[in-house]
């Protein structure tokens, strides 16, 4: 009999989750097997990186959609439905359809759970979808995010074409480490022989990882700031324009509806991946504006709600914080800004509450249903010592939470001057802005 979407949902969530992690591609590299290995019908464009994954996914699958490629698209994790994982010319999968892709793949998962020590975890799972799925479809790329690391992570049994390699530093150090150069050696992994690699900005010691590897493969590799780049970027209404010098052209004057000088990094990155995907040929002009000015990156400084304005923001390690916090400084003037953070336990939550301090007015400490989420007093005992006890409230339900940050930015007490200007962001983890996005009305992307 054929399963519904809430049985698949509960058959995905029953696996291992996606933070119990065990080196090993053998499991998902057997699914794929039975598969007729889907992965290597397509090309792929493959990501990793510590931020700007998903953005740069969803960049780089609007230029191929434009330059009238068929386009699938795996993404993690996801904010509001499992459906927004693996996407087909730019749409998340109906439910109707992410249930046959579950179906297609339930019986040769099983015969792996059958024959390996561990049986497959969500994570492969799911990846093996998208894979099957994508040969389907078919697609003519695949645009392809990591979950984690790169060298061992389930997407890897796929090579690609291109390797987009973001900014790295130090996120899931629980699972990765806190030696950024061992975590770029674990991310330089997805780079495979002949590739071309795209690598955002990085510090020397990372770059000097990746170049390495990109010699011993024979890879070739462009970086930004050297081979590519952002010439120009400011702000405008409702986004940003900015100028880019690609690999083969400079693009002048794109709009881009998203906020943040990183996005505009990611824009310059995306840009290098496809002119490398199409052997190195500049975009036409017309193709690289229309895909820029539609493109979207939900739950990432996404604006869901005006007066109060409320910011909804994934940031949930040190160098994500830092880039929103720039972002919002640099884009808006909020008087005040009030906090609602929820974070993972397992995360470096005291500096991202430092990196926040000089942004808000007042913080708003809760937590987010998973049981990795920090409790909204631990969090707000940490918060005390940071901001102050008189800017700190505590509401562990997030739609108390919510409501009590809207009412603060309302009611803009000590801003009277300022008042109705007044905004609130939503951050600290991609569940948080996911249950966030779903109490405010937000639909899944």
């Amino acid at each position: 009999m054929r399963p519904t979407y809430p049985e698949v949902e509960q058959a995905l969530l029953g696996r291992w989750p996606e933070t119990k992690l065990d080196p090993s591609l053998d499991r998902i590299r057997a699914l794929c097997q039975l598969l007729g290995d889907p992965q290597a019908g397509y090309p792929v464009i493959h990501l990793t990186g510590t931020n700007g994954k998903t953005s740069m996914a969803r960049m780089i699958d609007a230029l191929l959609r434009q330059l009238e490629l068929r386009t699938g698209r795996f993404t993690s994790p996801h904010l509001q439905s499992m459906t927004e994982r693996i996407s087909i010319d730019g749409e998340p999968m109906a439910e109707e359809a992410f249930v046959d892709a579950f179906a297609d793949v339930a019986a040769y998962a099983q015969i792996v759970d059958d024959s390996q020590e561990h049986p497959l975890s969500f994570f492969e799972m799911t990846v093996g979808m998208a894979y099957a799925a994508f040969a389907d479809a078919p697609v003519d790329v695949a645009v392809v995010e990591v979950g984690m690391g790169g060298a061992w992570d389930a997407t890897n049994v796929a090579d690609g074409a291109v390797a987009v390699i973001g900014p790295i530093g130090v996120d899931h150090a629980a699972y990765l480490g806190d030696d950024v150069v061992a975590i770029a050696g674990e991310k330089a992994g997805i780079i495979k022989p002949g590739a071309q690699v795209v690598v955002a900005r990085q510090d020397a010691a990372v770059l000097d990882v990746l170049a390495r590897r990109a010699a011993e493969v024979g890879a070739t590799m462009v970086v930004e700031g050297t081979d590519f780049g952002v010439i120009e970027q400011f702000t405008a209404v409702g986004g940003q324009q900015v100028t880019i010098q690609g690999l083969a052209a400079t693009y002048d004057d794109l709009f881009v509806p998203l906020h943040g000088a990183h996005q505009a990094q990611n824009v310059a990155c995306a840009i290098a991946a496809v002119e490398s995907f199409l052997g190195g040929k500049a975009l036409p002009a017309d193709v690289v504006l229309a895909a820029f000015a539609d493109v979207t990156s939900p739950g990432r400084l996404e604006i869901v709600r005006r007066s109060p304005t409320v910011i909804l923001d994934a940031a949930h390690n040190p160098h994500g914080v830092a880039a929103t916090v720039a972002a919002i400084q640099d884009n808006f003037n909020f008087a005040p800004l009030i906090g609602v953070v929820a974070v993972m336990a397992d995360k470096d939550v005291e500096r991202i509450l430092e990196l926040l301090d000089p942004a808000l007015a007042q913080v708003v400490c809760t937590q987010n249903s998973t049981p990795r989420s920090m409790r909204a007093d631990e969090l707000a005992e940490l918060a005390d010592g940071i901001f102050g006890s008189d800017r700190v409230i505590v509401a562990p339900r997030l739609d108390d939470a919510l409501e009590r940050a809207i009412a603060l930015a309302e009611t803009a007490e000590g801003y009277e001057e300022a008042l109705g200007s007044g905004g609130v962001l939503v951050t600290g983890s991609v569940v948080t802005v996911g249950e966030a996005r779903v109490l405010l009305g937000g639909e899944p992307q």
